[in-house]
Parts: C-alpha cells; sequence; structure tokens
C-alpha cells in the first residue's frame, strides 16, 4: 500500500508540474536542434495523434504569447480546450528520478483554459504583479495493461508572481480531488504538501519564463503579424 502511494504521489508531482506548464503556458520545452520530438521522449518523431494535438494547442500558444508581447489589453479573453498526452516511455523517465518505476502504459489530460488578457499584459507591464488565474479543472487518464483506464481529474488555480515581465514566484493552489479511493488519498498527499511547502514553485517559474522567452520565440511571425 505504501509503495503504490509513494508512487502516485510522486508521478503525480512530475505530471502536474506538465500540467500546470501546459495550463499556464504551453508545450513542454524541446531539446536544442531538435526536429519534432517532444521532452522525454525516447522514440523519436511524434505520432499522428501527438501531432494533432500539438497543432492544436498551436492557436493558443499564438495567442497567449500575443497577449505577453504586444502588451495590447484589446481583444477578448484567451479560452482554449488543451489537450496533452505522455508517452508510458516519458512519464518512466520522469518517475525514475526519484528511483521508482512507472508500471503503467501512458496518460492523457484535458482541460478547458481561461485567461485573462489584461493579466498577461499586467504581468509583463507592471514592476510588481500578482497574478491568481481562474480555477481549472484537469482530467486525466493513466492507462494500464492490467486493470483498464483509471481516471481521475482536480482543480487548480495557478498564482503567480512577476517582478520585471519575469516569473519569480508560482503556487498551483490545488482544490478538490475526484479519483478512486487509493489514488485520491495519494494525491490529496501530494496536493496539500504542495499547497503548505510549495514544492513545484521552482519548476513552474522556470515554465512559465521559458514560455515567455524561447517557446514565444517558435511562433514569433504569427503572433508578431497579428498585432
Amino acid at each position: 500500500m505504501k509503495s503504490v502511494s509513494v508512487l502516485f504521489v510522486s508521478a503525480f508531482a512530475f505530471l502536474s508540474t506538465l500540467t500546470v506548464s501546459v495550463a499556464v503556458a504551453g508545450d513542454p520545452a524541446k531539446p536544442a536542434g531538435d526536429s519534432g520530438t517532444v521532452l522525454g521522449d525516447p522514440d523519436g518523431p511524434l505520432t499522428p495523434e501527438e501531432a494533432a494535438e500539438k497543432e492544436a494547442r498551436k492557436a493558443c500558444k499564438v495567442d497567449l504569447c500575443r497577449a505577453f508581447h504586444s502588451k495590447d489589453t484589446s481583444g477578448s479573453d484567451i479560452a482554449c480546450h488543451v489537450i496533452k498526452s505522455w508517452r508510458k516511455e516519458q512519464l518512466a523517465k520522469l518517475v525514475s528520478k526519484v528511483k521508482i518505476s512507472w508500471p503503467y502504459d501512458g496518460a492523457h489530460c484535458s482541460m478547458d483554459l481561461n485567461v485573462k488578457r489584461a493579466d498577461l499584459v499586467k504581468a509583463m507591464t507592471e514592476p510588481k504583479a500578482e497574478i491568481q488565474f481562474a480555477k481549472h479543472t484537469v482530467t486525466c487518464s493513466i492507462a494500464s495493461e492490467k486493470s483498464g483506464s483509471t481516471d481521475f481529474s482536480f482543480e487548480l488555480a495557478p498564482k503567480v508572481t512577476f517582478e520585471n515581465g519575469k516569473a519569480v514566484k508560482a503556487q498551483a493552489d490545488w482544490g478538490k480531488i475526484e479519483a478512486p479511493t487509493l489514488i485520491k488519498s495519494a494525491l490529496w498527499t501530494a496536493t496539500a504538501a504542495d499547497n503548505t511547502v510549495n514544492i513545484l514553485s521552482s519548476s513552474i517559474t522556470e515554465e512559465v519564463n521559458t514560455f515567455i522567452g524561447k517557446r514565444c520565440d517558435e511562433v514569433k511571425d504569427q503572433w508578431a503579424a497579428k498585432q
């Protein structure tokens, strides 16, 4: 029982870091010189399904980058349906950092992202700004050959502090969890710990800053052309 709980807590810590980066930012960073693979992916190019997910997220990424960099509050707020899948190999590599194995298959998460355009402009234009994002519900499914898929969902309302256009502090602010009893217990332990001691702050701030810089540069032609 304890080993299963440790597994889920550890896996959740990595999954949630990536999920928050998708919620606040976009795609996980790619290694330098990469031409279509994803971070932690040992199998090379994206599958057609993964490529379709990435393409579906592109418009949202462009809109977010435009808000961050144009510093123009005009226009509607940003609303996107975000879907992201992780392969078993990617998750195994992530959890190996804490010396445990990943006995399941891949994971698939989705959420409806809603961000106020004015908040992103404020983050980039004011000397110091604390942005409280709206509460979001993330729905995930972890697949297993032995037990089938396990579905769960959790709420988060990220809070990010910016100074001079850079994220310097972040809090995931986890909320309600809907999951089978064993998983819910482990996830509750992980989220309660993060809400108390803010374990993921540095990972979230790094993801946000990477997105505003390098990842927005990847689509600069698109967001800059529509200013």
